[in-house]
């Protein structure tokens, strides 16, 4: 996933731990402010724009749950990453309460941070677009009414799919020249990633590049192990 100038707010009273931190996620090509205390982090979060925050819990003046709170009063959506020295249940469970994406104990391997990071981005842009209410795409020559489920190409009669079909071609379509992640298909479409289900995805891929043969400027590329990528030509 792109990452360059994805920005992150990174709040923690440790300032040579934040700086060292702040560095190895720049070197990943993120855009980080660095704030020393929860105050200081709440009024930075009001001046400008962030993709995601990553707040330290013990901090002085105003802790990293109160700064949570603050943060989801203004934004109830942005990604919210805890570092902790606690590893009480009790700590972690209010955590996920006051809304966070997830929790790393001190010290971690920053290499797992930034897997998190990557994931949880990536769920985002894939939340965002799964939801989008567009329902007319045009893929080559196709016409793809999806509320309708008809596929349709001049000349021909138009093609009446089945619900997985028209939910996977569509999901496709979102992702035009990109990768659609295969997890994400099976989550959305068939609730659930097993075996079985993959299997049938891959059925069901193949009956839509049989409908889209029609134009050969359209394809439906498998990317190894990550998913599958529908690719028009021009």
């Amino acid at each position: 996933m792109e990452t360059t100038n994805k920005r992150i707010l990174l709040v923690e009273d440790d300032q040579n731990f934040g700086a060292i931190l702040k560095d190895y996620l720049m070197l990943n090509d993120f855009s980080v402010t660095l704030a020393k205390n929860g105050m200081e982090g709440f009024e930075k979060f009001k001046k400008d724009t962030y993709d995601l925050c990553i707040l330290d819990v013990m901090m002085p003046y105003k802790d990293g749950y109160t700064l949570a709170k603050e943060i989801r009063e203004k934004n109830k959506e942005i990604p919210i990453i805890f570092l902790t020295a606690k590893s009480m249940k009790e700590d972690v469970l209010k955590g996920y309460k006051v809304g966070a994406d997830d929790y790393l104990n001190k010290p971690f391997d920053s290499d797992v941070l930034l897997m998190k990071i990557k994931a949880i981005l990536q769920r985002k842009v894939s939340e965002s677009k799964t939801d989008n209410l567009k329902f007319e795409f045009e893929i080559g020559n196709f016409h793809l009414n999806s509320k309708l489920r008809y596929l349709t190409i001049e000349g021909k009669e138009p093609i009446k799919l089945s619900p997985k079909e028209n939910e996977l071609l569509k999901l496709l379509a979102l992702y035009e020249n990109d990768l659609m992640p295969r997890e994400l298909a099976l989550t959305k479409i068939w609730r659930d990633e097993n075996y079985f289900t993959s299997r049938s995805m891959d059925v069901y891929i193949a009956k839509i590049r049989k409908y889209l043969k029609e134009d050969p400027k359209v394809e439906i590329l498998n990317i190894h192990g990550e998913g599958f990528r529908l690719v028009i030509k021009k």
